[in-house]
């Protein structure tokens, strides 16, 4: 986009330096703030958390544009002639999608201010490639926020992931039923600690002494800053079927909010990403096999990889 040079402006630098011209560039069309005005985009996650879009680079984009700009400018000026031959942003950014040419979607940042549970934030932060500013206990009291899961949503352990929670109890089952009742009457239980908590610190218990005895289920708040690609990473992990459902849900609300603000990027990351699978080695060969009229096996003796490949299996209709 052509602009054109309002002024010049000459400014001292320290003392004994020369000065330094500033040139001020006026834009081709008004510009426009891609929250619409807002100071905080907000969704309410789990009971009492929340996840808010709080700042966006660049927050004023040219009218009629998102901050898909952002990703465009960024490309063309990388590629240069390359790039001449795309001749709309659309088409640009799912080339760049496309064959994984990250770097122009990490010149678009988004700024979060998230309430989570304890347990949500310790997954969380293993994404490590954002700025983090966390509400600290040592300073301030811990509010009296605690997640307590519905009856229906407590989960069985996986059978197949040591790190996984699986199917529901089923609740028409009495002694499933019970079992249930008895976790969430658990949490209860630890949840009435809170009260003893404050007396402690009331009667001089320091602060980072008394929150020891705090469960992960209580809320804690942050500030998490990251440039759009590695937000889709971490959209591309945390939303996978296999990730916890309370994180996923934070995932899921972090995913509409980015939607508005760079929805060529959103639609590729649904097409590439999300709704891709990856094949391995063997596994081409197995699909080779099987549209030759093979029986499509796994050239692998590890039972994981070769659940993973009927799975796959099933996705594209094979066998």
């Amino acid at each position: 986009m052509e602009a054109r040079v309002e002024a010049e402006v000459t400014r001292g630098g320290p003392a004994g330096a020369p000065g330094h011209e500033i040139r001020r560039v006026e834009p081709e069309r008004p510009w426009v703030d891609v929250m619409g005005g807002a100071s905080r985009l907000e969704i309410g996650v789990l009971d009492h958390g929340f996840i808010a879009l709080v700042d966006v680079m660049p927050r004023l984009v040219p009218q009629g544009q998102t901050a898909d700009s952002a990703v465009v400018r960024a490309a063309r000026v990388s590629y240069g002639e390359g790039t001449k031959k795309v001749s709309e942003d659309r088409g640009l950014i799912r080339y760049l999608m496309r064959h994984r040419h990250t770097t122009p979607f990490e010149m678009v940042e988004v700024a979060f201010h998230v309430a989570m549970p304890v347990f949500v934030a310790r997954q969380w932060i293993r994404h490590r490639t954002a700025n983090v500013n966390e509400y600290s206990a040592r300073y301030s009291i811990v509010r009296d926020r605690f997640y307590r899961p519905g009856l229906e949503a407590v989960r069985k352990q996986s059978a197949s992931n040591r790190q996984g929670g699986e199917e529901a109890f089923d609740l028409g089952d009495d002694q499933q039923r019970a079992t249930a009742e008895a976790f969430l009457a658990y949490i209860d239980r630890v949840e009435a600690g809170y009260p003893e908590y404050l007396s402690l610190t009331e009667r001089g218990v320091s602060r980072e002494m008394a929150r020891i005895g705090l469960p992960q289920s209580v809320y804690t708040e942050w500030y998490w800053k990251c440039d759009l690609h590695n937000t889709l990473r971490f959209l591309s992990l945390r939303l996978d079927a296999h990730a916890q459902l309370e994180i996923r849900a934070y995932a899921s609300a972090m995913m509409a909010l980015l939607e508005p603000l760079a929805p060529h990027t959103l639609e590729a990351f649904r097409d590439y990403e999300m709704g891709a699978m990856r094949l391995t080695r063997l596994e081409i060969e197995a699909l080779k096999d099987a549209m030759a009229g093979g029986a499509g096996e796994i050239a692998s003796e590890n039972k994981r990889e070769r659940a993973e490949w009927e799975e796959k299996k099933g996705r594209l209709g094979v066998g």
